[in-house]
């Protein structure tokens, strides 16, 4: 028998950024939530990708909208990480989204921001995997990554 527990720790030992993707909801408040599978695909054209569990909440809203955005979130979001990591909830309480270049709501300043459009959407098991075509990205000078490793947040050790 696989044991999911013990594989999932395993996975746990590789290193992750954190990033919140957010997306308009025509019905409600934005939605948004925290994803560490993000990564780069392609630089022509500009591509990226992250998963979602197919249970997730948001996911029909996402799946629907005309275009979303991938922020990589500092060493210093940890409280919007964890904020936006819960499936339901007041998660915009007390913030107010500021929108980006596609009008796609921005949850916070990260060290950078893809907004992008929809691209293609594939299996992936219990998750679906969606790319985006990057149409507009911002990037900040400074800071460092919020790194999740083996079920905790770390930051990364400072440069020499």
């Amino acid at each position: 028998m696989f044991d999911q527990r013990a594989f999932r720790s395993a996975l746990g030992c590789f290193p992750t950024g954190v990033t919140i993707v957010t997306a308009p909801n025509p019905g409600g408040d934005p939605i948004a939530m925290t994803v560490s599978s993000f990564n780069a695909v392609s630089l022509d054209p500009p591509l990226v990708l992250f998963s979602v569990k197919r249970s997730a909440f948001s996911l029909p809203v996402l799946l629907e909208a005309s275009h979303f955005a991938v922020s990589v979130l500092r060493g210093d979001q940890t409280e919007i990480s964890a904020r936006f990591a819960h499936a339901q909830g007041a998660k915009w309480a007390g913030l107010e989204p500021r929108f980006g270049a596609t009008g796609c709501p921005l949850a916070s300043q990260g060290l950078a921001t893809f907004e992008c459009e929809p691209h293609a959407v594939h299996d992936g098991g219990d998750h679906l995997i969606i790319i985006g075509r990057v149409v507009s990205f911002e990037v900040e000078a400074d800071g460092e990554p919020l790194i999740f490793f083996r079920g905790g947040y770390h930051s990364i050790a400072a440069r020499a």
